[in-house]
């Protein structure tokens, strides 16, 4: 186009005063993609007939719109005046492109849900039939995750989805299908099938109960096998699948069918990777296989749980940034793609601008066969191509329309997207960036902000902004830490993709050169899985918030006005200073300001029990930033957080009282960034994974881990304790783990309190009858065992008479902890009772029962304790 007609096509009298300025953004294909996208989402699970009338009446009416348009235009009336150039409105053929788009996407989701209704496989699903199938791998396998409920971790189940392409019956009939299928290898014969959002890919080296289980492990997509089985039905309605297939995990799978080509040297790569990353930190090797290709296998738990509370699973999850990145790296800066001092490898080897273009499109293609074409890639593919066309036209006018005809053809291609709730994270997120990120960007320049501090900020509050009411949907909680946390891992995410995609492309052929590059790459993901952890830790890193459609809309009004309020805010730096400050209080929460304005935690505490759960967590103080801790919960981020908020630096020892998952999984969570002297357990190391769990963690950290015995005492600082159970021979009882919970009387500035673990009845009475506890009388603070359950010893309740107990329980659990009878006992016996359920994290001060000091109340109107026991809550 001439720079007059440029000008011409301005709309403006005098013309464009920059014959590259753009007009408005192009919307005209946003709404032929959002009615595909609605059309696609309501006739997935609708019945065949709705959708064959929604075609048809769509078609039909797009037909007759058309036709009208035609004879319209045909006549005459409409053909603008020679020479004049008139604005693009909506009419006829543009609702006519709108309905043809929702029939195309109504009739494709009616297609792939007739899929979950065709042949016998759902009869036989709902007769919980046992079968032979022959299966289609379309997915990673993948290990759910390690689950705690209450005494033990649940065992990990490898999942996959296939296609049932041969159904084999019990007597003897064999019918072809075509038919999706959740496959579910239970390592342990009780376990029943989880949820599959709950998973993540598989990791060869975690344990499994059956090793014939890494078989399945080691299957790629495309790979054909036949199994025995028993059908089940889906675990919920509207889902992807139309049965569950139970398989046995001691029975490995018989392959029919080798995967193809591109499938395996795809594999080739991903194993290429690990290789070169095995040699590396924990969480280096954890993460770079996920920031690369999204191989989360080695990732864990706790560490997944972090990236989750601070927003920065898209990270892990092979988001279209990863990509953006290479290409980039490839055609260098997009405002520079078509000027003669353009960037990147392309220039420097001379290839021309659309030959570069054709190399990032085939680039796009080699990255969804390496990253395998789930969802989730070929949401980060349709993102990178959009980066791709920004890079070649340098326009950004066009990328909204690339967005939109991105959501358009993957929603045509897999219906399923259209409910997925990563692909409308990943779109929001995109079209923010699109969108709003410019403009708030130049809004912050304009405030004298630097370019790339104002473009980095901008791009993170943008898709903050816009994502958070869907994750509010999802999960009824709010990251308060999500925009500075993208931020800093921001920093580290260009050189460790770079540098991994450089490994994972070396691997195959210098292994010694990818586990150089591998280690670069090291440093920078180390800082991103700090900055993770500590954000997860931060006492204030988020806030909860009412879930479904109703918290949403809640959350999308407040991000309206905070928005508004921002931007007057931002025109008076004082008050930009001010609410920086105080919204690092309110994350941060240093104990000395905490301790000034919300009471927590209380000057002179003596002992704390945190709020974990279903799980126990005490800490007894041991000096200043010091304490003893007594079991860790359940949860890794709970335990730390609960720490942080006491100020505890230092731990001179961590006492856990048995090995039960509820008490020892946290353990993590206490050993990071902290001192810690020594580690001491029960003798009796049952279940025996945790029990490995608890020395492999001490052996990271290089903290030694001893055991106790009945009759030991120590002392810490002003604190002295007395370890009463278990003793040193075998427990004779019948619980196992639980009575063999190390049991201790604390002493504490004239305090006295009895930790009796998780101890069932046989052992409680035992413990009355140990010479340990001889001298046991009654006690200012219980902690009552198991969780309050009703399993309790009437006299040892008696002798301890305590003027408080406690109680750690989960809100909600389905044990039914804390028991009535339980609370009624003790109240009988005049115990004050506190709960974290209901109460909160607990701290109790003052001195025992001898002094004279008056008691009070603090935090949250707790009653009165006794004579010089005072108590102060932190509400849940």
């Amino acid at each position: 186009m001439t720079r007059a007609a440029v000008h011409l096509a301005s709309g403006h009298r005098l013309g464009a005063s920059n014959p590259r300025q753009e007009g408005p953004a192009d919307l005209r294909l946003v709404p032929p993609a959002l009615a595909a996208w609605g059309s696609a989402a309501l006739m997935l699970d609708a019945p065949p007939r709705w959708a064959i009338a929604t075609v048809a009446v769509a078609v039909l009416a797009a037909g007759v719109l058309l036709v009208t348009w035609t004879a319209r235009r045909a006549g005459g009336g409409g053909h603008p005046r020679a020479g004049v150039r008139r604005p693009r409105r909506w009419g006829r053929f543009t609702v006519a492109g709108v309905l043809l788009c929702a029939a195309g996407a109504a009739a494709s989701a009616a297609l792939h849900g007739a899929d979950l209704r065709r042949g016998p496989v759902p009869s036989l699903a709902g007769e919980y039939a046992q079968v032979e199938v022959e299966l289609k791998v379309t997915s990673d396998p993948r290990l759910t995750r390690p689950r705690v409920a209450s005494a033990h971790t649940m065992p990990p189940a490898v999942l996959l989805d296939a296609e049932v392409l041969r159904v084999t019956q019990a007597d003897g009939t064999t019918t072809e299908a075509r038919t999706p299928v959740l496959v579910v290898v239970r390592t342990d014969p009780e376990e029943a099938a989880p949820d599959r959002d709950s998973a993540r890919p598989a990791a060869p080296d975690r344990d499994l109960a059956h090793p014939a289980a890494h078989a399945w492990t080691e299957l790629l997509p495309s790979t054909r096998v036949r199994v025995q089985g028993r059908l089940a039905p889906p675990l919920s309605d509207g889902g992807q699948v139309a049965a569950v297939l139970r398989v046995d995990g001691e029975r490995a799978p018989r392959a029919v069918e080798a995967p193809s080509g591109a499938q395996q040297v795809a594999g080739k790569l991903r194993g290429g990777l690990r290789e070169a990353t095995d040699g590396l930190s924990a969480d280096a090797r954890a993460l770079l296989p996920g920031l690369v290709v999204g191989d989360t296998s080695r990732v864990p738990a706790e560490l997944d749980q972090a990236f989750r509370a601070t927003d920065l699973t898209h990270l892990l999850a092979v988001s279209g940034a990863n990509l953006t990145i290479v290409l980039v790296l490839l055609i260098g800066p997009p405002g520079l793609s078509q000027r003669a001092e353009r960037r990147g490898l392309a220039p420097k080897l001379g290839i021309p601008l659309r030959t570069t273009a054709v190399l990032g499109g085939a680039l796009t293609v080699g990255f969804v066969i390496v990253c395998r074409p789930d969802p989730s890639v070929l949401r980060a593919a349709a993102c990178g191509l959009i980066a791709l066309l920004a890079i070649v036209t340098g326009r950004r006018r066009s990328l909204i329309p690339a967005l939109a005809t991105a959501v358009l053809v993957l929603v045509l291609y897999d219906p399923w997207l259209a409910r997925s709730p990563g692909f409308l994270l990943s779109v929001l997120a995109t079209g923010a960036l699109l969108t709003l990120a410019p403009r708030w960007g130049e809004a912050l320049r304009g405030r004298g902000v630097p370019a790339r501090g104002a473009d980095a900020l901008a791009a993170a509050a943008a898709a903050q902004a816009v994502c958070a009411p869907v994750v509010a949907v999802l999960a009824a909680r709010v990251s308060l830490v999500a925009v500075p946390c993208n931020l800093l891992a921001e920093l580290a995410v260009a050189p460790a993709t770079v540098l991994g995609f450089a490994a994972l492309a070396v691997a195959p052929v210098a292994m010694p050169v990818a586990k150089v590059l591998a280690w670069g790459a090291s440093w920078p993901v180390e800082w991103i899985a700090g900055v993770a952890r500590t954000g997860a830790a931060l006492p204030g890193n988020g806030v909860d918030w009412s879930g479904g459609w109703r918290g949403g809309l809640g959350l999308a009004g407040v991000t309206v006005v905070l928005v508004l309020v921002g931007r007057r805010i931002v025109r008076h730096p004082w008050l930009v200073v001010a609410c920086a400050a105080l919204f690092f209080l309110v994350v941060v929460q240093p104990p000395p300001v905490t301790r000034v304005i919300a009471g927590w935690p209380p000057p002179g505490w003596r002992l704390a029990m945190c709020d974990v759960g279903q799980g126990d967590a005490t800490v007894l103080a041991a000096g200043d930033g010091a304490g003893v801790v007594v079991d860790a919960g359940p949860d890794p981020l709970a335990a730390d957080r609960c720490l942080r908020s006491l100020g505890i630096r230092r731990v001179p020892l961590v006492l856990l009282t048995h090995f039960h998952a509820d008490h020892v999984a946290g353990l993590p969570g206490v050993l990071r960034g902290r001192e810690v002297g020594e580690i001491q357990t029960t003798g009796f190391r049952e279940p025996p994974g945790q029990a490995d769990f608890v020395r492999e963690q001490a052996a990271a950290a290089e903290v030694p881990v001893v055991t106790a015995v009945a009759g030991e005492r120590r002392r810490a600082g002003p604190l002295d304790w007395q370890v009463l159970w278990p003793p040193a021979g075998p427990v004779p009882t019948p619980e196992g783990p639980n009575d063999a919970s190390v049991t201790l009387l604390v002493r504490t500035g004239g305090l006295t309190a009895l930790l009796l673990g998780d101890l069932e009845p046989p052992a409680q009475r035992a413990l009355l009858r140990s010479p340990a506890a001889a001298s046991l009388g009654s006690v200012d603070v219980l902690k009552v065992a198991h969780h309050g359950s009703a399993q309790q010893d009437p006299e040892l309740l008696r002798r301890a008479a305590p003027r408080l107990a406690l109680i750690s329980c989960g809100a909600d659990n389905s044990y039914g902890h804390p028991s009535p009878l339980t609370l009624a006992a003790l109240r009988a016996g005049g115990a004050q009772v506190l709960r974290t359920d209901t109460d909160g994290a607990v701290a109790v001060m003052g001195e025992g029962a001898g002094s004279q000091e008056g008691s009070s109340s603090r935090a949250g109107g707790d009653p009165r304790v006794g004579s010089g026991l005072e108590v102060v809550t932190r509400p849940p």
